[in-house]
C-alpha cells in the first residue's frame, strides 16, 4: 500500500478526496470548463432517429423568430449526470453558463448574417421528468434549488420593463457605471458615493448619493407575475389552498392565461416583502420562483392535455364501434347509484358536449351543455355532482350559498406592494374547457345568480370595474343542483310555487329535471337492498352490470380524446327532422297561450345533445337516431319540468289560472298591508279564505308577489315583509 500513497507518513483529509456529485459554490466553479461541456452536449446530443437534435431545433428556432430554446434536464443527465444535478442543486450559477453556451452555439451556425442582421440572443428554457413538489410541501430546503411545481394560474399581471443592467451617471463629474441585476424580484443597493478618484483632494470629492439612472442606456426585458395556487384535488379536506408568485420574463411572458393548469420548473427564491415595516421583520423573507419553463400542451383553449399512445387511440376506436357505447357511457356514471337512467345520459352529453362553432361574421355558437337537477333531498344530486366533477378533464366544485358574484366570475383586487389593480379568476374562469358544479343553487342570491347569465350562453366573463375594461373566456359547461322552493316538491300550494328561479336563468338549461322522491315499494325495497349492499362490501353488488361498466380512469380519458378530436355535424336527414319538429312544436303551440312553445334557444339545445350522443361514437354526423334521442332527452327533461312547474321555464310559455283573481288578490294585499310592515303568511292567508278567496289562488299572489320583489320571506318563511 505503500506504492498509492497511504503509508508514506502523510495525512489524507477527506476534504482532498472529490466526490463525483460534489457541489461547487459559486467561487469554485470553472466557468469556461462548465461552458465547454454545455456545449459539447448541444453539439453531440442525438435522438432516437440517430440525428442532431439541439443542432437542428436551434437553427429552426432561430430562423423562424422563435428566440428562445427548450432543454430537457433528462437528455443532459444522459450525457453528463453531474452537469445535471448541479443545474438542480446550484441553477443560479449553473443555467447562466448554459444560456451562454447557446448562445455562442446558434452564433457559430448562423455565420455569415447580413450586416443589417444583428444576433440576437436566445433564451434557455427548462423542461424536466422529475417529480412534482406539491406547493405546501415548498420548505426553506428547496430555497435555491430547482422545483417542478403544479397547478393552476389564477392571477395574471400585466407585463413590465425589468432591468438587466442599470446604466448609472454622476449628477456631479459625470462618471458612469454599470450594475447589473438579477432577475425575478430582486432589487439594487445604489452606490452612496462617486467612483472618480479626487484630483485636488477631499475639497474635490463628489457629494453623496450623485448618481442617477440613464434611462436610454439601461438594458431591459420583459417581466410578469403570475399567482400559482395549488389544483382542487390536491388541497387536503378542510384546507385552504395555497398558492406562490411566479416571476417570468421574456418569451415566457404571454404565455399562460388565467384558468390554465400548468407545471412550473424553476428556481424557488426569497425576496424581501415592501409590506413588512417593522425592524423585526427585517430577517423575514418571502417565498416565489422564478420561472425556467412551462411544461404543458398548449391548445386553443389553453389547456392541456393527456399524451395517448397508438395502444390507446386503437382502444378508443374499439370502443366507439360498440353498438351499446352509448348505454355503457350512462351505466358507468356513479354506477353506485340505482336507477335516473336519463339523469345519467343527459350528464354524458354533458360530459362530452357538443361542438363548438365560429359563424364567417365571427359569431361563436357554443356547445357546451348545461344542464339542472331540481328536487327533492335525498335523491342523489350532490352525488352526481361530485362524480362528473371527478370525471371531467377540468372541473371546478362550489355551492351555491357560499359563492359570490365575484367568486364564480372574476374580483378586482389591489396588489398591496405596488396598489395597482389586477384581476383574479373566480370559478366559471377557471373551469374554462371543462365543468362548473354548483351545488346548492337555489341557497344563491339572486344577485349573484345573475352574474353568471352571460357566462352561461355567450361563454364570457365581461369586466368594467376600478379602470380595468376586459372580456374574460368561460368556456364551461354547468351542472346545478337545487333543491324546490319549500324543501321538498309540493303540489299542494301549486307546482309553479315549487321552482324559485327566473326564466331568465332556466331558458340557459339545456335539461332541467325535476327529481321527485315518490312512494313506491318496489322501487322503495330495490333502493334499499342496493344501498344495504353496499354497507356491508358485499362482492355481488355490481355483478351482472360488472361487465358492461367502462373503468372511471379509462372513461376520462376517453371523454378528453372525443373532445380533442371529434367535431360532429347535423347529417341532412337529422336536419330535416330537427326542422319538422320544431315547425311542429311552434304549430301546435300557436293558438294556445297556456301551451309550452319552443324557441330557438331550445332549438340549439336539441343540436348540441345530437352531436353529443355522436361524439361518443367518434362519428363525424349526427344520425337521425342521435336526433331521435335527443327529442325523446328533451321530452322528459325540460318539456316535462315545464309541465310539472307550470312556470316560464321556456320562453313564451304561460301559467294556466284565472289572472283577474290574482290581480285581485294583489291590489287588496297592497291596501291592506303598509310599505315596512311584517305579517305572518298564515294570518294573510286565513284572511283571504274567510272572504272567499281560493287557497290556491292566495298563494299565487303571494308567489308572484314575491317573485317581483314586493314581497320578501322572513324568519324561516314564515312572516313577509312588504318592501313596496
Amino acid at each position: 500500500m505503500a506504492d498509492q500513497g497511504w503509508d508514506t507518513g502523510e495525512i489524507a483529509y477527506l476534504a482532498d478526496i472529490q466526490h463525483p456529485f460534489e457541489y461547487k459554490s459559486e467561487a469554485q466553479v470553472n466557468k469556461t470548463e462548465t461552458e465547454n461541456l454545455f456545449y459539447n452536449f448541444l453539439s453531440s446530443y442525438r435522438d432516437s432517429d440517430d440525428t442532431f437534435y439541439y443542432r437542428d431545433l436551434l437553427r429552426r428556432q432561430y430562423n423562424s423568430g422563435n428566440y428562445f430554446v427548450t432543454v430537457n434536464l433528462e437528455h443532459l443527465s444522459k450525457v453528463n449526470e453531474i452537469l445535471a444535478n448541479n443545474i438542480i442543486e446550484n441553477p443560479t450559477e449553473y443555467l447562466p453558463l448554459f444560456e451562454n453556451a447557446i448562445n455562442r452555439a446558434v452564433d457559430e451556425m448562423t455565420r455569415p448574417r447580413p450586416p443589417t442582421a444583428p444576433f440576437k440572443p436566445l433564451q434557455l428554457t427548462i423542461s424536466s421528468d422529475q417529480n412534482p413538489i406539491p406547493i405546501r410541501e415548498l420548505d426553506a430546503q428547496h430555497i435555491s434549488k430547482l422545483v417542478k411545481v403544479p397547478g393552476i394560474v389564477i392571477n395574471v399581471s400585466s407585463v413590465k420593463a425589468k432591468a438587466t443592467i442599470i446604466f448609472l451617471a454622476c449628477k456631479n463629474c459625470g462618471n458612469t457605471k454599470r450594475i447589473s441585476l438579477k432577475s425575478g424580484f430582486s432589487g439594487i443597493n445604489f452606490p452612496r458615493r462617486c467612483d472618480r478618484e479626487p484630483i485636488g483632494g477631499e475639497e474635490d470629492r463628489c457629494p453623496l448619493d450623485p448618481y442617477e439612472i440613464v434611462g436610454d442606456k439601461c438594458t431591459l426585458v420583459d417581466q410578469q407575475v403570475l399567482k400559482l395556487q395549488e389544483s382542487p384535488e390536491m388541497v387536503p379536506t378542510g384546507e385552504l389552498p395555497r398558492h406562490v408568485l411566479l416571476s417570468v420574463d421574456r418569451f415566457l411572458t404571454n404565455t399562460v392565461m388565467a384558468g390554465s393548469r400548468v407545471t412550473t420548473v424553476g428556481i424557488f427564491d426569497i425576496y424581501q416583502n415592501s409590506t413588512f415595516k417593522s425592524k423585526s421583520d427585517l430577517t423575514t423573507r418571502t417565498p416565489y420562483i422564478r420561472v425556467v419553463g412551462f411544461m404543458h400542451d398548449k391548445e386553443e383553449d389553453g389547456r392541456g392535455h393527456l399524451n395517448y399512445s397508438s395502444e390507446d387511440e386503437t382502444l378508443f376506436i374499439a370502443l366507439s364501434k360498440l353498438p351499446d357505447i352509448y348505454e355503457r357511457i350512462a351505466r358507468s356514471i356513479s354506477p353506485t347509484i340505482l336507477g335516473s337512467v336519463d339523469i345519467k345520459k343527459a350528464l354524458a352529453c354533458l360530459l362530452f358536449g357538443g361542438s363548438r362553432k365560429r359563424l364567417p361574421d365571427g359569431l361563436k355558437l357554443r356547445g357546451d351543455i348545461n344542464v339542472l337537477l331540481l328536487g327533492d333531498p335525498g335523491t342523489a344530486k350532490s352525488q352526481l355532482l361530485k362524480y362528473v366533477e371527478k370525471m371531467a378533464p377540468v372541473a371546478v366544485y362550489t355551492s351555491g350559498k357560499g359563492s359570490s358574484a365575484a367568486g364564480l366570475t372574476a374580483s378586482v383586487i389591489r396588489d398591496p406592494a405596488s396598489r395597482d389593480f389586477h384581476l383574479e379568476a373566480g370559478a366559471m374562469v377557471l373551469a374554462d374547457g371543462g365543468v362548473a358544479c354548483i351545488d346548492e343553487f337555489d341557497k344563491m342570491r339572486e344577485s349573484d345568480r345573475v352574474a353568471i347569465h352571460e357566462a352561461m350562453e355567450q361563454q364570457t366573463i365581461s369586466i368594467a370595474k376600478a379602470g380595468i375594461t376586459t372580456i374574460l373566456n368561460s368556456r364551461t359547461s354547468v351542472l346545478a343542483a337545487a333543491n324546490s322552493t319549500f324543501g321538498r316538491w309540493d303540489d299542494s300550494p301549486g307546482p309553479e310555487q315549487n321552482i324559485d328561479f327566473q326564466a331568465t336563468i332556466l331558458s340557459r338549461f339545456d335539461c332541467i329535471f325535476i327529481v321527485k322522491d315518490t312512494y313506491d315499494e318496489h322501487s322503495d325495497s330495490s333502493i334499499a337492498m342496493h344501498v344495504i349492499r353496499f354497507h356491508q362490501k358485499s362482492t355481488e353488488v355490481g355483478s351482472e352490470t360488472s361487465q358492461t361498466i367502462l373503468d372511471p380512469e379509462l372513461l376520462k380519458k376517453y371523454i378528453n380524446y372525443a373532445k380533442r378530436t371529434c367535431g360532429p355535424r347535423l347529417s341532412e336527414e337529422a336536419k330535416e327532422r330537427l326542422i319538422s319538429e320544431f315547425v311542429s312544436f311552434r304549430q301546435s303551440t300557436r293558438n294556445s297561450r297556456s301551451a309550452i312553445t319552443v324557441t330557438v334557444r331550445q332549438l340549439e339545445a336539441l343540436v348540441r345533445i345530437s352531436e353529443a350522443i355522436a361524439k361518443m361514437r367518434l362519428a363525424k354526423f349526427a344520425s337521425l337516431g342521435d336526433v331521435e334521442e335527443a327529442l325523446r332527452l328533451f321530452r322528459v327533461s325540460t318539456l316535462d319540468a315545464a309541465k310539472n312547474g307550470d312556470v316560464t321555464i321556456l320562453e313564451g310559455m304561460q301559467g294556466s289560472g284565472d289572472k283577474s283573481l290574482s290581480r285581485e288578490i294583489e291590489k287588496r294585499i297592497q291596501r291592506r298591508f303598509f310599505i315596512g310592515a311584517n305579517v305572518s303568511e298564515r294570518v294573510i292567508i286565513e284572511d283571504f279564505l274567510q272572504q272567499g278567496y281560493p287557497e290556491a289562488e292566495i298563494r299565487k299572489a303571494l308567489w308572484i308577489m314575491v317573485k317581483r320583489g314586493d314581497l320578501e320571506y322572513r324568519y324561516q318563511r314564515k312572516v313577509l315583509h312588504r318592501f313596496r
